[in-house]
């Protein structure tokens, strides 16, 4: 990083229209996740994926890019889980390739088939890689919300 990593929080909340357990399975199963984790331009195979649903269990995914082949893994260990309603997790610095982040994710049902989801996550990176995170999740909740379309 070219410039020192402070602590910042990334917020996206999106409405899908899907039913909550749907979401919640996009977020937690290897075969949903693949269909939709990671920035515009990398793919995420479901042989990329382990994902064990368990506080101190662990998840890791693997996205490659579409246009020069190189990986980039994603490691977290689950704190938090109240199934369908919300996902705690935390990405060590050690594994990452910033200086770690917590990630809280809820998912509130709207009555009506709808769900709504809110991503919080505090980074330790610097403002460009910040820039960079925050665009490439965003791109990855719009390629979610096009599988639950």
């Amino acid at each position: 990083m070219s410039e020192a990593a402070t602590a910042r929080e990334i917020r996206v909340t999106r409405v899908f229209d899907a039913p909550r357990d749907e979401v919640w399975r996009a977020w937690t199963e290897p075969a949903e996740l693949a269909r939709w984790w990671g920035a515009p331009g990398w793919t995420t195979p479901e042989h990329g994926i382990s994902v064990d649903l368990r506080v101190g269990g662990t998840m890791r995914l693997t996205s490659t890019s579409d246009e020069h082949g190189g990986e980039m893994t994603t490691t977290g260990v689950f704190t938090e889980i109240v199934e369908p309603e919300r996902l705690a997790f935390e990405e060590a610095s050690e594994d990452a390739w910033h200086e770690g982040t917590r990630s809280v994710v809820t998912f509130n049902d709207l009555g009506d088939g709808r769900t709504e989801m809110v991503l919080r996550s505090t980074v330790h990176m610097s403002d460009e890689v910040a820039v960079r995170a925050e665009a490439g999740l965003r791109g990855a909740i719009e390629r979610l919300a096009e599988v639950l379309a």
